[in-house]
């Protein structure tokens, strides 16, 4: 039998606060979401300090709950208390907690986080039995959170951030191109791209029709639907044209067949076109994949990318499962010629430009 090993006990002490900092954390991301969803922080950044009955008046909420909020957001460190009982945000904490339009706002993160955890009974039957959880499974409101969080990224940063790294692509969106975009989820996507690109024509795929009714609907609010149209398909049995450019936003790695769904993007790119490639920024040696943005990642993969991808006996390769190497390994094998990674610096995502 092998010797106990002695355990270092200040190794112990500093997990355990590592530890307790994680469930605080978790309440912290609960208490955030009442926040966004109440319009608490907003209320706080637009109009200033206040104390509970303020607060709670303003937004016509029970002031014993806004109290236990704004004491328990104040513990966590989110909010100030410069004055006793009187509570403030932050005008650096706004940024990530009540600016909507901003690349950094988390509101869409917040939402997300009880829908994912939605079909967890679901979820540990599958660990034992394999197989997945389909995205019947999940309520509404994590379709609605994703679209906040991927759109606030499009709308702050897609086109002066990301797209500018390529600048030939740019140049024909300006001239005038037809776009498809597979895996189009509620459109967001389109709707910055139809707005930046008068002259050039988009069609949003995707496989689930839910999001195609919110794609159509945004798209009409937004006053683009003259120039974008959806349609529900499963794009791996191929698009219905070819097209100068095809993007798809943090989709490949959901899918059930990446092989199959890159080698019909392949097929439906016009030979002088162009295949934007979005994906979650990941090391090519998992080991690598370390620290809170990491966690994060593999977390949603835990919790919706990679179970869904299983529930339709899909590869399963998981939100760190496209790091380059095997973006550049399965593109190959799909026959595109040639990818270049985007320069751009973004701590969740990589963007390629792919050549057929």
């Amino acid at each position: 039998m092998a010797a106990p090993r002695e355990v270092d006990e200040a190794k112990v002490e500093a997990f355990m606060e590592k530890a307790l900092g994680d469930l605080s954390g978790t309440m912290a991301v609960g208490l955030c979401h009442l926040g966004d969803r109440l319009g608490l922080f907003k209320a706080l950044a637009a109009h200033g300090p206040a104390d509970s009955r303020e607060l709670a008046d303003r937004l016509d909420l029970d002031e014993r709950y806004v109290r236990e909020w704004l004491r328990g957001l104040t513990a966590a460190g989110y909010l100030e208390e410069p004055v006793s009982g009187r509570f403030s945000l932050p005008a650096e904490h706004a940024p990530a907690l009540a600016d909507e339009s901003g690349p950094m706002f988390l509101g869409g993160v917040y939402q997300m986080m009880p829908a994912a955890f939605a079909p967890y009974e679901r979820l540990c039957e599958v660990f034992r039995s394999g197989g997945g959880v389909p995205q019947s499974d999940y309520p509404d409101m994590l379709w609605d959170g994703m679209s906040r969080f991927t759109g606030s990224w499009f709308e702050s940063v897609m086109v002066d951030d990301w797209l500018s790294t390529f600048p030939h692509v740019i140049e024909k969106l300006e001239r005038g191109i037809d776009v498809a975009d597979v895996g189009c989820g509620a459109g967001r996507a389109l709707i910055v791209l139809a707005k930046a690109f008068p002259r050039s024509r988009f069609t949003g795929f995707d496989n689930f029709p839910g999001q195609v009714e919110r794609a159509r609907k945004n798209v009409e609010k937004a006053g683009v639907a003259d120039r974008v149209a959806f349609e529900t398909i499963d794009a791996t049995q191929g698009l219905p044209g070819r097209y100068d450019l095809i993007t798809t936003f943090d989709v490949i790695h959901d899918a059930a067949e990446p092989k199959q769904l890159l080698s019909a993007i392949m097929a439906a790119v016009k030979d002088d076109g162009d295949y934007l490639m979005l994906e979650a920024n990941s090391q090519d040696r998992p080991e690598d994949n370390v620290g809170p943005v990491a966690t994060l990642l593999y977390g949603f993969s835990m919790f919706y990318c990679m179970t869904t991808s299983l529930a339709n006996d899909g590869a399963a390769l998981g939100t760190c499962g496209l790091p380059e190497a095997a973006v550049r390994s399965l593109c190959a094998e799909a026959g595109f010629s040639d990818v270049t990674r985007s320069p751009a610096d973004d701590p969740f995502n990589v963007l390629y430009d792919i050549k057929p």
